[in-house]
């Protein structure tokens, strides 16, 4: 007689049974081995994610008609950038400590809330101080988003499958920039640029619609509630500060470390997304539509780039994916910066490769991060880490600004590659984690 299979318990529950998961290497393994909940959490955080790229680009799409508006010079409008990535180092502490306590469905909704209201606040600026201080507190929310989206799958992910899957997580941020241009380029088509700039923010209410169904529809894994509920330092900046002694191996170095990683690679990456829509019009005299196409064929390479990099993430190993696709984002980004002027069909074809690797790089970024904190402390841990990277990382774009008069927006792009060599380095001070199991 054969024995019976033990019951499935609450730790399990949300995942296929053994048999279920058999056939689970296929195209789409990686979705059938999150289960059903697991399923409702990967589209309320690919929503989140993908709403909160359309609210960040409302800004540097409405870049150049603010500049006429208000009568801004280059380092203003680089300011805009810089402030909405510093204080999002804030909120993404916050809610990476709120995702450990109160738990990340909760956080997640808090997040999106606070970034929808505030770039519609944007829409209503009457002057630029305002219109700085309503960016500021949208970067609260924008902060904060991605860190508990992709703990939250991150924590429903096999160990075989979490870096395709948060890979795809991170291609919501590219299916959300496709919507932005869209919009754009019907809005300015449509209206005048002194309106256009204010409907664009408006539009940012969009958010609205994701926070009712994740409310009624997403729950936080089993078994990682139940163990950060056990853990009696849940939420702790102390505890991812806490230098290494002996028999008690601390968590600071790899803070510090993950802390450059992040601040290289998002100073790379918001360099060129701050500042290739002005580079295309005011160096390359491309129209509103020209510049939504250049776009969309950059948007798409940077689409296929997070797929294929989390898929890459899994295969060849964390460090390897991130080291391969930082020394590519940087030939990149000087090879499209220094076209001849003229060449207007090679900015188009580079645009594919520049979005590819300057996307496929952060594949990685929501499993090898996940897996560098345990669960007490893994929201705290992913939270300060890429939202610091990101508040420091956000100097890059502003150089860019107060450099763009004397250098010209091309050449000053050069600042975007050193970001990405920085993050190389920063791998010497990490371990691979590829396979481990969160739980």
């Amino acid at each position: 007689m054969s024995t019976p299979p033990p019951p499935r318990t609450l730790i399990d529950k949300h995942r296929p049974a053994p048999a279920e998961r058999a056939e689970d290497d296929g195209p789409f393994g990686w979705l059938r081995a999150l289960g059903p909940r697991g399923r409702r959490a990967f589209g309320g955080a690919f929503g989140g994610y993908a709403l909160d790229s359309y609210d960040y680009f409302t800004l540097p799409l409405t870049m150049v008609a603010l500049s006429a508006y208000f009568g801004l010079n280059s380092g203003q409008t680089g300011l805009l950038t810089t402030v909405t990535l510093v204080v999002s180092a804030v909120g993404g502490a916050l809610a990476g400590v709120l995702a450990d306590r109160i738990g990340r469905v909760k956080a997640l909704l808090l997040t999106v809330i606070t970034y929808a209201v505030f770039t519609v606040a944007c829409g209503f600026a009457p002057n630029y101080e305002t219109l700085l201080v309503f960016r500021a507190l949208q970067g609260l929310g924008f902060g904060g988003e991605w860190a508990v989206g992709a703990i939250l799958v991150a924590e429903y992910a096999s160990a075989k499958h979490r870096g395709r899957t948060l890979g795809a997580i991170q291609s919501a941020w590219a299916v959300g920039w496709t919507l932005a241009v869209v919009v754009y380029t019907v809005i300015f088509s449509l209206l005048d640029p002194d309106l256009a700039w204010r409907v664009m923010f408006w539009t940012g209410a969009l958010p609205a619609l994701l926070v009712v169904w994740v409310r009624r529809s997403v729950r936080d894994a089993p078994e990682a509630a139940e163990a950060r509920e056990r853990s009696p330092q849940k939420g702790s900046f102390a505890v991812i500060l806490r230098p290494g002694r002996p028999g008690a191996p601390g968590l600071l170095r790899t803070t510090v470390f993950a802390v450059l990683l992040s601040t290289g690679v998002q100073g790379g990456y918001y360099t060129l997304a701050t500042w290739v829509p002005t580079y295309l019009k005011t160096e390359r005299d491309l129209s509103v539509v020209g510049t939504g196409g250049y776009l969309t064929f950059l948007i798409s390479g940077a689409f296929l780039g997070y797929l294929t990099g989390g898929y890459l993430t899994d295969v060849l190993g964390r460090r390897r994916n991130i080291w391969l696709f930082a020394l590519l984002s940087a030939v990149c980004i000087l090879a499209y910066a220094n076209l001849p002027s003229g060449a207007d069909t090679l900015v188009l074809v580079l645009g594919f490769p520049l979005g590819f690797c300057m996307s496929a790089i952060f594949s990685g970024f929501g499993s090898y991060l996940s897996e560098l904190y345990p669960t007490a402390v893994r929201g705290t841990g992913q939270g300060f880490t890429y939202n610091t990277g990101r508040a420091v990382g956000a100097v890059f774009p502003t150089m860019v600004g107060f450099l763009a008069d004397s250098w010209g927006v091309g050449g000053a792009l050069v600042f975007g590659a050193i970001g990405y060599g920085v993050a190389a380095l920063a791998l010497l001070g990490l371990p691979e984690t590829r396979g481990k199991e969160l739980v």
